[in-house]
């Protein structure tokens, strides 16, 4: 008895050893610890009696591979960088950093940067959802990149405005895309391999879960690769207006940082030899190309004027765009520097409409000796640049400047209405050109803050002795009290009023009505020869 009670005791211990031991060996392969099974667990329960996991295990996983944890960790990294440069992208708009000025907008660097950062989030957050279709997405986008990378630089003016920040967003853009091309596929893989070695094959089946994933994330993709589409249609008609050469010289400034546009025509001397006053001309809320070029050419075949010139403000028509902020001051240094490079040094008659005045009336304050009389056509007050300046305008301004990029208007344009290259560089189209748009941004952050200031201080200095004309709109008197009054004000900047016009039926373009052309006309050809 004693004998059979100790036999079935070890018996029992041992069949207990057997199972503990075969316990503890489900669902981990024998041999040394590798990245295939280092966070593998134990699943006793979902062997089954194959020593296989069930397809919806969380064991059943592409992270358990080394591989893909550092993908993943690498993605996160780029992630990162791109984020960095889309932030000193964003904040150059307001204060170009030294060393990142582009001669162009810059927001097609920022539409490339944003492109990259959108792939890369989107890439992170359905990680672990492989699709076909991203990947088939990728590779069209990459490849669309890959063309506005070849355009920008095969042109040399797309090159040049661009410069090193534009290329480097775009080449990066690309990368990008080829990166989560290699996720994607890694993963794929990844998933594959884990899903047949833990579960005996391939899962083809997906969850809704994991359908609701496949479907944003390929609409997420569609839209990035509709937006790169478009980018490079409106890099194409870049890349036709370039052939567009302009009327005038183009000067280096700002110690060689960008360039001026400074356009003259006509003589500068008189039937007797004597010279003679020039007019130089500054545009409004467009340029003077859009505003009074043809105006200027039929003064001197009237014999109104002998010679007239016209230097684009930085960002508008063929100059290029200055670094931020780019106050009033800034802004007539560097036209006044142009016009010297130029051989440009006057004596002068300046002609301005609207907030063109603001910059004319500072450098009037500045070149007191050469300025022999202004005409102001509809001026701007300085109490009204806050409007100019106000946080609403320059937002929207900021916003249209961010989707310019995509051609919305440029492109129906082109195609539609007939628009050409000289449309869209100083005519109709010019306000939908990323530049000019980057320009009247950087016109209204500092608004009613330096340009303010800087007005104000030139009426201190202004000779008093400067003969003056206004020439006020009849329609935007009746319409604003406000705005007559204002008018009213700058008729005695300075002692020697000659004229304040008001042309009755006359908008703000007061030029653009007969009466209006006469007028200016006729007041040109008084200080001039005067």
């Amino acid at each position: 008895m004693p004998l059979f009670s100790n036999n079935k005791r070890d018996d029992d211990e041992t069949s207990s050893r057997s199972r503990r031991a075969h316990s503890d060996n489900v669902g981990e392969p024998s041999g040394p610890v590798d990245e295939h099974t280092r966070l593998l667990p134990n699943r006793l329960d979902s062997t089954q009696g194959t020593g296989m996991l069930r397809p919806d295990d969380p064991a059943v996983t592409p992270y358990n591979l080394w591989t893909i944890r550092i993908l993943r960790f690498a993605t996160v990294v780029l992630t990162l960088i791109t984020f960095a440069w889309w932030v000193l992208l964003l904040v150059s708009a307001f204060a170009t950093p030294p060393g990142f000025n582009m001669r162009g907008s810059g927001f097609y660097a920022f539409s490339f940067a944003s492109l990259a950062m959108s792939n890369l989030l989107f890439k992170l957050i359905f990680f672990g959802v492989p699709a076909k279709a991203v990947r088939i997405l990728c590779v069209v986008m990459a490849f669309i990149l890959l063309l506005d990378m070849v355009l920008i630089l095969s042109v040399e003016k797309t090159r040049y405005e661009e410069g090193w920040v534009g290329t480097a967003s775009v080449v990066w853009s690309v990368l990008i895309s080829l990166w989560t091309l290699l996720a994607d596929r890694t993963v794929k893989w990844g998933k594959a391999e884990e899903e047949e070695r833990l579960t005996g094959r391939a899962e083809t089946r997906r969850t809704l879960t994991e359908w609701l994933e496949v479907l944003l994330s390929t609409i997420g993709y569609s839209i990035m690769t509709a937006v790169a589409v478009l980018i490079t249609l409106t890099i194409i008609l870049r890349a036709l207006d370039a052939g567009v050469a302009p009327p005038g010289k183009l000067h280096w400034v700002d110690n060689g940082k960008y360039r001026i546009h400074v356009y003259c025509s006509g003589n500068s001397t008189n039937a007797q030899g004597h010279k003679v006053p020039t007019v130089l001309f500054e545009g409004g809320e467009r340029s003077v190309e859009h505003d009074v070029w043809q105006f200027a050419d039929n003064a001197i075949k009237n014999g109104s004027i002998s010679r007239y010139c016209f230097a684009d403000r930085p960002g508008i028509a063929w100059s290029d765009a200055a670094p931020s902020p780019l106050s009033a001051s800034f802004a007539t240094d560097v036209l006044s520097e142009a016009l010297a490079k130029a051989g440009e040094d006057g004596p002068w008659v300046l002609a301005s409409a609207g907030i063109g005045s603001i910059y004319q009336r500072v450098f009037s304050s500045r070149h007191g000796e050469e300025v022999k009389g202004m005409v102001l056509i509809d001026p701007l007050h300085e109490d009204l640049l806050p409007e100019v300046g106000s946080a609403g305008r320059g937002f929207l301004l900021w916003l249209r400047g961010v989707i310019s990029p995509l051609g919305l208007d440029r492109l129906p344009g082109a195609l539609f209405k007939g628009r050409t290259s000289r449309d869209r560089i100083y005519g109709r189209a010019a306000q939908q050109n990323g530049k000019f748009i980057f320009a009247k941004f950087q016109e209204s952050l500092v608004a009613g803050s330096f340009t303010k200031r800087d007005v104000e201080g030139s009426r201190q200095i202004q000779h008093r002795d400067t003969p003056l004309v206004v020439i006020s709109s009849g329609q935007h008197i009746k319409d604003s009290r406000r705005w007559e009054k204002k008018q009213r004000d700058l008729t005695k900047l300075t002692d020697n009023l000659k004229h304040w016009d008001i042309v009755d039926k006359a908008s703000h373009e007061i030029w653009t009505t007969l009466e209006g052309r006469d007028k200016i006309e006729k007041r040109l050809k008084q200080l001039v020869q005067a």
